[in-house]
């Protein structure tokens, strides 16, 4: 920041926002600093640059920062800094959105796993144990941010006070506890509310006194009216101007028609609203970081790609959608003066072999070495024992003979793989509840194990409180089962996993490939016959793969390859293939036009 000019103050006078004293217009497209690698920051800023927008927005992930109470890290691709000062390096302001709940089809919508350890804990509301948490955040937090503010000649200019908070609850004293946190730590610029613009939200998630703003994705003439119903003086803002849409497992791949985008940007535009497009770039939900949805009836966790259909692709992409924005923007905002940055560089298509593997259970399995015990009289969720994300692992011993028995999981969260004295029974589902998988037990008794997976944490509703593994209990007909070890599998570090000869043999394992490249760039990744898993490209989750699709390859971003030998990881959860295959280019699924544009 040295050598950048300090950002002006940005300000409201009654319907007009204020930058430096003079008129100004928001433009603004939503990037997250933890879907791309730090490596990665400025060029996807400048493509944003080049659309012709004066801003990028990111939300700031609780979860992504403090894994554990206590210490918050913000090095490396957590440095939320170094992304802000890149911003402000090219010219942009930034609108931080600290939360502490964000949504943005993130794991728990950014609120920590650890929280779930208290299963009285009260979520997004004037709880004492949930401020405590909240406040010892933003102890951490906003010394982070302090630094970066336009008060102090920073380019940050607005910071958000919690997000869509009428869509959830209506707790004006849990809002207000927020807003006085963020000013008693410092912050002195300009606050606001996000909320759906719809009077419900609205009436539930304003706070007087603070700018409010509007998320939506259609209809801007009426949702715009919505916002000055609520708020007679003020800018005009769509803070959530939804020009893409999300994908879940097992459904379809959503796009959304690009001059229609563009016309509903222009409309906003034309009516002198402010706007930031959401997203303006995607990026990647790497690792286990992936959200869910609930709508009543059924769970639906998200994809590995939050590509979101945005203007700017995943990759690097500047997509129809992009060219029609630019042109938008330049109507409105004047000449663009910025080049258009060509595609990242990518890497030839290409095969590579599986030439090691690990079974994860049985004989000789890997679970031992990745894993500590915990013998206990029932199950337990994972986050009573010190786990967020991955997998856990339940075994206990069935008592036999049993000529014919049901076994039944309440509380699942979210997928169990069975097995009884190693051979599999079948697949529970947390959208089956009622689901019972048929046994037998010799007279000796069999071992009973299952291998959960948390699908990602509920980010959106009224369903928040997500804890994962098992949290009822696991019953033979009507009777509870005790006496349990549980192994939790967050899978963070590899380091203890010794592989040997590759195997063809169906259920949980590892399974190694090689992949040589002479100069570094964006990959793509398809695994041909296999099922279900994750992928670690030299010891970094890439994130899941299903074969239910939509998603069909992952993205691989240049900065994790290196010059030669490149290792591939795979953990399969059903039956493996034989090969890891870099393609030519990224295969999201058959694409289905989105219309709801809805939370």
């Amino acid at each position: 920041m040295a050598d950048q000019a300090p950002h002006p103050a940005l300000t409201t006078d009654g319907d007009t926002f204020l930058r430096g004293g003079r008129p100004h217009r928001i433009v603004s497209a939503a990037v997250h600093y933890f879907r791309i690698r730090p490596q990665q920051w400025t060029d996807r800023l400048t493509r944003l640059r080049a659309m012709g927008v004066n801003t990028v927005e990111t939300y700031v992930a609780w979860n992504f920062h403090q894994p554990a109470p206590g210490r918050a890290d913000f090095t490396g691709d957590r440095d939320l800094a170094a992304f802000v000062r890149a911003a402000g390096d090219l010219g942009l302001d930034v609108i931080v959105r600290p939360g502490p709940y964000i949504c943005a089809e993130w794991e728990f919508g950014g609120l920590p796993g650890w929280l779930l350890a208290d299963p009285a804990m009260r979520l997004r509301r004037l709880d004492p144990p949930f401020l405590a948490a909240v406040d010892a955040w933003f102890d951490h937090l906003v010394p982070v941010l302090l630094p970066l503010l336009s008060s102090h000649g920073g380019p940050v200019v607005a910071v958000a006070v919690e997000n869509e908070y009428g869509s959830y609850g209506n707790d004006t004293a849990y809002l207000e506890h927020l807003r006085d946190a963020l000013v008693a730590r410092g912050v002195d610029i300009l606050l606001f509310t996000a909320d759906g613009a719809e009077d419900g939200f609205q009436l539930g998630g304003r706070v007087p006194g603070l700018l409010t703003t509007g998320t939506f994705g259609s209809r801007p003439e009426e949702s715009l009216a919505c916002l000055r119903r609520h708020q007679p003086v003020g800018p005009l803002v769509t803070m959530e101007y939804w020009c893409g849409w999300f994908d879940h497992w097992g459904a379809p791949h959503h796009v959304r028609d690009a001059e229609d985008a563009a016309e509903v940007l222009d409309a906003q535009l034309a009516a002198g609203a402010s706007v930031n497009m959401y997203m303006g770039h995607g990026g990647t939900n790497f690792g286990w970081w992936n959200g869910a949805n609930h709508d009543g009836t059924s769970y639906q966790p998200d994809v590995t790609s939050y590509d979101y259909d945005a203007p700017v692709g995943e990759a690097g992409e500047l997509t129809e959608k992009f060219h029609l924005f630019r042109a938008v923007i330049e109507r409105h905002l004047g000449p663009n003066p910025h080049p258009l940055p060509p595609l990242p560089a990518r890497l030839a298509p290409r095969s590579a072999p599986v030439t090691a593997g690990r079974p994860l259970l049985g004989a000789g399995g890997a679970l031992g070495e990745l894993s500590t015990a915990h013998r206990l009289p029932e199950p337990l969720p994972m986050e009573r024992l010190g786990q967020n994300l991955g997998l856990i692992h339940y075994r206990t011993r069935l008592r036999g003979p049993l000529a014919h028995g049901e076994l039944r999981v309440d509380g699942l969260a979210d997928r169990a793989q069975v097995f009884l004295d190693g051979e599999p029974l079948g697949v529970l589902d947390r959208n089956h509840p009622e689901q019972a998988l048929p046994l037998r037990v010799p007279e000796g008794g069999a071992v009973l194990e299952l291998l959960v997976e948390n699908l990602g944490r509920i980010n959106y509703g009224p369903l928040l409180h997500d804890p994962k593994g098992i949290t009822g209990g696991v019953r033979v007909d009507r009777q509870y089962q005790f006496g349990w070890e549980i192994r939790p599998l967050p899978l963070d570090d590899l380091t203890a996993l010794a592989l040997g000869a590759p195997s063809t043999a169906d259920g949980p394992g590892f399974h190694r490939a090689e992949l040589t490249v002479d100069t570094p760039a964006d990959g793509f990744l398809a695994l041909p016959g296999f099922t279900k898993g994750m992928v670690w490209l030299n010891g970094f989750a890439l994130g899941r793969y299903w074969d239910r699709g939509p998603q069909r390859t992952l993205y691989a971003p240049a900065p994790l390859w290196r010059a030669g030998a490149n290792e591939l990881l795979v953990l399969e959860l059903h039956r493996p293939g034989d090969r890891v295959e870099l393609v030519e280019g990224p295969d999201l699924g058959p694409a289905v036009p989105e219309e709801r544009y809805g939370s």
